[in-house]
């Protein structure tokens, strides 16, 4: 089988040769520079510049001229070998041969969801190296891989969200047909594969967009990386088709199960049809035979975009990251307070109790550290609608010194944390490494080498931002922030696979095995019924009870969070699924200071 997504932009294969397409409504003259050559681009209304030249071929080099000036790359490449700056490389996707054809996804219910920096997740850095990887990962019980941006970045490496070319897989983790046969050997030991994509801002260096398409941004809405792209002015029509047709390609050309799309909240849109939502719709209507998920990180936790339909099918989008639950955690994990964990601190297991019963914590209350009402009601979403975590690329990277959770919470602590993510209702997802509490730390990196100037400003406003904070001056005064612009940086974050050989590492990785398996058996099949509600009590301030209803039957989470020991009533018909407090006695869970359960009955 081949696989292709035919679009309007770019370069692109047919019978009478190699047809180039450039939406350029700002330029005056735009030539196509071809193998050495210069061909006049001809306008074709409304800012196209279309050229079918019939002895191109796969494997050529091209650029356009911008008014006899500025040479840029196309926006729409599938190819960048020399980076951001090269030249755009034509690309035939059907010369791919795809094996697992026949795979068409697998319910999101089943989803255990593995984020990974393709550059870092492995020494090599590169696409062939984490496919040698995949089978350790399903057998460990991950169901989907999900990978940071692969959008063309600026150097050599970058964690992926300064991308600037969002159709061409960066060329430093291997080819394009290297990232299609990662995902085809996933596919065919039956993983899904996610991709992470930007649909928020472009990065601050290699987008030449606003040379010759200036209306692809607009000064009426701003954002933290400056200027908004035009989703709902004049001209928007083809700055909304370039984001469409690029959820599309992942989706149909290399096959991705679902997106991950970064900082909705950021997408400013005044429009009646969100493009947010525009995007959902053409990808659910354009794959009707597979499982397509498509996951939100939105920090306005609007709930509106996770709804269902009878058939309790998503109808625009399947989940979000749910941020208000790693925050609660993290709270009682750590009692960090500082920045948006303010939130949290005041109430953390009451907050944590709703999270897992109803999604948000925050479902249109006020926000002390947003200053604002947050959220909207979530209570009548099913529990796969947010996916749940302990940590990801953002809660550790964004830290100074790039801590992971294991590194900063008491081991018997963290237990019971990983516990409550593995076998709640909610949709799991652990960051690479996290499966062995990885001893290396995920820190802030960029190689802005050819700039020399932005390099500095990254440096200098990396080591500006935690000075600000208070405990951070007061904790690590006499310590030096690691150089974001580094290779050593970099380096360091890279994981080693043979620490999860030795103990204490090789306890924690098959205590995660037994926990996804344990999930995959009992807690899937009630996921797969009908949700019909879910209900918490807080016995005292430091504990929790709560309880999921499913068509199936019934799970029930229990936790101490305090310093002493606490009892809670076994209802009828319960059976203990999991516990680090020993068994139940006479009709009661008894729990020591930090240890929980979890109780399964099966029927109403």
């Amino acid at each position: 089988m081949r696989s292709i997504h035919s679009m309007p932009f770019g370069a692109e294969l047919g019978a009478e040769g190699v047809r180039f397409a450039l939406w350029a409504p700002s330029a005056r003259r735009v030539a196509l520079l071809l193998d050495g050559r210069e061909l006049a681009m001809p306008e074709a209304g409304s800012g196209w510049r279309r050229l079918v030249v019939p002895e191109a071929r796969a494997g050529a080099v091209y650029s356009y001229r911008i008014d006899g000036e500025l040479t840029v790359p196309d926006p729409a490449s599938r190819c960048q070998a020399e980076d951001v700056a090269g030249p755009s490389v034509v690309v035939d996707p059907e010369t791919y041969e795809w094996s697992a054809a026949s795979w068409s996804g697998r319910p999101w219910e089943e989803a255990v969801l593995y984020e990974a920096h393709v550059g870092t997740a492995t020494p090599e850095g590169t696409y062939a190296g984490l496919a040698e990887k995949l089978p350790e990962l399903r057998d460990l019980g991950v169901t989907a891989v999900e990978l940071m941006p692969l959008a063309d970045f600026p150097g050599r490496r970058n964690w992926g969200y300064d991308g600037v070319l969002p159709f061409a897989p960066d060329a430093s983790y291997g080819t394009p047909d290297d990232l299609k046969r990662l995902i085809d050997e996933a596919h065919r030991l039956g993983l899904m594969m996610f991709l992470d994509v930007v649909y928020n801002h472009f990065g601050p260096a290699g987008n030449y967009l606003h040379s010759y398409a200036t209306s692809f941004f607009t000064e009426r809405h701003q954002t933290p990386w400056g200027a908004g792209i035009n989703f709902d002015g004049v001209e928007a029509r083809p700055v909304r088709d370039f984001f469409v047709h690029n959820a599309l390609y992942w989706l149909e050309e290399y096959r991705f199960d679902g997106l991950r799309f970064d900082a909705v909240h950021a997408i400013l849109d005044d429009s009646e049809r969100n493009i947010v939502a525009e995007i959902a719709e053409h990808a659910r209507a354009s794959l009707p035979a597979r499982e397509i998920h498509l996951v939100l990180e939105n920090e306005a936790n609007a709930a509106r975009w996770l709804l269902r339909n009878q058939a309790e099918k998503p109808t625009l989008h399947t989940a979000q990251w749910n941020d208000d639950i790693h925050h609660c955690w993290h709270t009682l994990l750590t009692g960090e307070h500082d920045g948006y964990y303010e939130d949290y601190a005041d109430k953390p297991v009451e907050r944590l109790a709703r999270c897992l019963a109803e999604g948000f914590a925050y479902q249109g209350e006020l926000s002390k550290h947003k200053g604002g009402l947050r959220g909207e009601r979530s209570a009548h979403l099913p529990p796969s609608a947010f996916v749940a975590f302990l940590q990801n690329h953002d809660q550790i990277g964004n830290r100074a010194f790039g801590e992971r959770i294991s590194a900063l919470a008491a081991p018997e602590r963290l237990a019971l944390a990983r516990a409550g993510l593995l076998l709640s209702p909610q949709t799991p997802l652990l960051f690479m490494g996290e499966e062995w509490a990885a001893s290396n730390p995920f820190l802030f990196f960029v190689d802005f080498s050819d700039d020399p100037e932005l390099a500095r400003a990254v440096r200098d406003g990396r080591r500006r931002e935690f000075a600000n904070f208070k405990s951070f001056a007061e904790q690590h005064a006499e310590r030096q922030i690691p150089d974001p612009t580094a290779e050593e940086t970099f380096r360091l974050s890279v994981l080693d696979w043979a620490e999860p050989e030795r103990p204490p590492h090789a306890g924690i990785r098959e205590e995660v095995r037994r926990l996804l398996r344990l999930r995959q058996g009992e807690v899937v099949p009630l996921s797969k019924t009908g949700f019909l509600g879910a209900s918490r009590d807080l016995p005292t301030p430091d504990s929790l009870d709560v309880v999921w209803r499913f068509e199936a039957g019934t799970l029930r989470f229990l936790a101490n969070f305090g310093g002493e020991q606490r009892a809670f009533a076994e209802t009828a018909g319960e059976r203990m699924l999991w516990s680090n407090a020993g068994e139940p006695a006479r009709g009661w869970v008894r729990l020591g200071p930090w240890t929980g359960a979890f109780l399964k009955r099966q029927g109403r």
